[in-house]
């Protein structure tokens, strides 16, 4: 708020509207002036807005110096004006830092896709294992999560954080014919862009950031959860890093929770009813709203703050996450070969068609639970015609994962490109 006024102060200037010299004396008074936060907390209380207590408490200070340079503080501006355009400049590094830390969980994804391209696991729906996968495919489902948010939340932190200046009204009447020339001014003072027309009462920009924002936390909370399933002692696919400390119980010693995902999935719990919140603030009345603008400061902190925190555990954990490809070729055997029954059906029906061959891999599966043999001994009896050995190799039963994850990993970079 403070650099919006020195920057106000010398648009002003520039434009005729202010005496230089009381321009550099704002300024320089901004740059160093001390403010109470709980002291204009409680005054904001009762004034309504933030920005009263805090102009008040500047122009004292900046009389104390020049009693001649304290007339043209806030000159022509708005409360909203202020503190909106504050809220930006706040916005500008801490999107910068969510940015960075999806760029890094999506660099760890990319590089967990690429080499494990070729380790087989089981692909696991509605929590029963499937069909024969790899990691590396898996790691680029998450991957592109990552990637169409990644460039989104980028282009929309550019379009949300441009200059908030219209003042009483919105059309810059204070500065009569110099309105265009103060708001040009302010905005290269500020190294921020300007909107067509002052977004006082238009909210969707930090509707849309935040629910990116959301949906970023969203995508970690996802690789979290199935890290923490991966990690279980039962499945033991994958593990977060180990350190000193880390994961531990205060009452069992032997215990090692998946902290990481914890720290992203209690984040992620919280963006959706935030990213609410900024929804339902996009009908304020008229020119300037009741209630909408003011909960907005809080509400974006909150959602960055939750986003950037679930990137950053997920970035950490991927990082340095341990994958154990022999647990994951056991438990893709564990089911005793059922995982390659959909191989099989296929197989079948070039001779059966595939009603029929579906049905009757299905009977074929029955009789290898009930006996207890494994499904390719079973196979083997009933249809020695097949090549049975091929059906049930994990290398042949990938379709066009590589594929898939070639394409995903040109998304990522194309993604952090546009990002940067």
């Amino acid at each position: 708020m403070a650099c919006f006024e020195a920057a106000l102060a010398h648009a002003c200037a520039e434009a005729g509207l202010a005496p230089a010299e009381a321009a550099k004396t704002i300024a320089d008074v901004s740059a160093r002036a001390e403010f109470d936060a709980a002291a204009l907390a409680r005054a904001a209380r009762t004034a309504g807005a933030l920005t009263i207590p805090f102009v008040k408490r500047l122009t004292e200070q900046v009389a104390a110096v020049s009693p001649e340079a304290a007339r043209y503080v806030h000159l022509g501006a708005t409360s909203q004006d202020v503190i909106d355009t504050g809220l930006v400049l706040c916005l500008l590094p801490a999107s910068a830092r969510v940015l960075a830390l999806s760029r890094r969980l999506g660099d760890a994804a990319a590089v967990l896709a690429k080499r494990h391209a070729r380790t087989p696991m089981a692909a696991r729906t509605l929590l029963q294992p499937a069909v024969p996968v790899t990691f590396g495919w898996k790691a680029a489902v998450w991957l592109s999560m990552i990637a169409r948010s990644h460039a989104r939340f980028a282009a929309l932190a550019r379009e949300a954080c441009v200059l908030q200046f219209g003042g009483a009204g919105g059309t810059l009447s204070a500065y009569g014919d110099k309105g265009e020339a103060v708001a040009q001014a302010l905005a290269a003072g500020l190294s921020l862009k300007r909107s067509p027309i002052p977004w006082h009462s238009a909210r969707d920009g930090f509707a849309r950031l935040g629910a990116e924002a959301a949906i970023l936390a969203g995508a970690a909370a996802k690789i979290a959860r199935d890290v923490s399933l991966l990690m279980q002692p039962e499945v033991a696919e994958v593990s977060e890093p180990s350190g000193e400390g880390r994961g531990g119980s205060s009452a069992m010693p032997h215990k090692r929770n998946p902290v990481a995902s914890l720290a992203a999935l209690e984040a992620a719990q919280r963006t959706p009813a935030l990213a609410a919140t900024l929804l339902g603030e996009l009908a304020p009345e008229h020119e300037r709203g009741l209630g909408q603008w003011q909960s907005q400061w809080l509400t974006l902190r909150e959602l960055l703050a939750s986003a950037a925190g679930a990137l950053d555990a997920m970035g950490e954990a991927l990082e340095g996450l341990v994958v154990d490809a022999k647990a994951m070729r056991a438990n893709l055997e564990r089911s005793g070969g059922l995982v390659y029954s959909e191989s099989v059906s296929i197989a079948l029906s070039a001779k059966l068609g595939k009603s029929a061959a579906h049905a009757l891999t299905e009977k074929l599966s029955a009789t290898a639970v009930r006996d207890g043999k494994r499904l390719k001994d079973v196979v083997r009896q009933a249809h020695p015609e097949l090549d049975v050995d091929s059906l049930f190799d994990p290398e042949r039963c990938l379709g066009d994962s590589q594929a898939m994850i070639e394409r995903t990993l040109a998304d990522w970079l194309s993604a952090r490109e546009k990002a940067l």
